[in-house]
């Protein structure tokens, strides 16, 4: 029987496994960081490699994709990425299809995540399930009575870039104050950098400089959850507004839709226990009492997206 290939393309690192029809353990499994100034091309091109390394002359029976940026997965077209250039209007589908000779089916990771989740994970004996993952960026996946649920133009779920705070920092999308520019881990390095070099005379962020050397251009989002563990106080007031800023948008998501789970993923949600405590106390301050809300973290952690390209691939 012919293994199932599952991609993972993220905003800052690319996975490609393996594995058996049926089974629920890897066969291999390879993963690597994006280069910095990665374009599509670059990353397809460590993509074939990893696939290549995977295969070593066997033939998948089928290949399941998920992408981390807007995705027609009606013909598999990546629309784009907001963190990768290039990748616009890319048919990566069509490209895998002919590449590899087998069906070939891409969708958007947080939407493949969900039903990684609802097949393999935190959604099994759920119906109606909300995945978010909040890493990179912040993006949501929903699946309904049992179905995955991408919306009229396939763009449900953009959490990210519901606002919460209208008078907060610019977006990337262009709008203020998004969950995204909030809560996503480069966002957060940047609220902290831009706090550090306002107060640069001040005795603030004393752990998040030393743990950089004072070379705030090195700061990542991992580094703010370690200052803020530690007691840094800018770390923590960072930590804590991105927290905040994802129990508004789960809040108002509980009213809308009441989904039987939130389930978290992605490498924010690995923060600390006061993160999800924020999280949890602003989503239920939020939502009507009468709401049900319950949020739980992926069981599935970063492999979500490659357990949903597996189930995406009608396995």
């Amino acid at each position: 029987m012919k293994p199932i290939l599952a991609l993972d393309f993220g905003g800052t690192k690319l996975a490609a496994a393996l594995v058996n029809p049926g089974e629920r353990e890897w066969w291999r499994y390879e993963r690597c960081l994006s280069p910095m100034n990665a374009d599509a091309s670059t990353d397809l091109e460590i993509m074939r490699s990893l696939i290549h390394s995977l295969l070593q002359g066997t033939t998948p029976s089928a290949i399941g994709v998920s992408f981390g940026g807007p995705v027609d997965a009606t013909t598999g077209t990546v629309k784009l990425s907001h963190h990768v250039p290039g990748w616009e209007n890319i048919p990566l589908q069509d490209l895998l299809t002919a590449e590899f000779g087998v069906p070939t089916t891409v969708d958007n990771d947080a939407n493949v995540a969900a039903l990684g989740e609802y097949r393999f994970g935190a959604g099994q004996g759920y119906d109606s399930l909300f995945y978010i993952t909040i890493s990179t960026g912040v993006g949501g996946g929903w699946v309904l009575n049992g179905k995955p649920w991408r919306g009229a133009s396939g763009m449900a779920g953009e959490i990210g870039h519901m606002v919460v705070d209208p008078s907060g920092p610019l977006c990337l999308c262009g709008k203020q104050g998004c969950v995204e520019r909030l809560a996503s881990g480069p966002y957060m390095a940047q609220n902290a950098r831009d706090i550090l070099a306002n107060r640069a005379k001040l005795h603030h962020g004393t752990i998040l400089k030393n743990l950089v050397a004072d070379d705030l251009n090195s700061l990542t989002g991992k580094l703010v959850s370690e200052a803020a563990a530690q007691g840094d106080d800018i770390a923590q007031a960072v930590l804590q507004k991105s927290a905040w800023a994802l129990g508004v948008g789960i809040g108002n998501v509980a009213n809308l839709i009441n989904p039987q789970r939130f389930i978290l993923g992605g490498s924010v949600t690995k923060a600390s226990a006061s993160w999800w405590s924020v999280v949890q106390k602003t989503a239920r301050e939020t939502a009507l009492p009468e709401v049900s809300l319950e949020i739980v973290p992926a069981a599935l952690g970063d492999d979500a997206p490659l357990w949903g390209a597996v189930a995406l691939s009608g396995q």
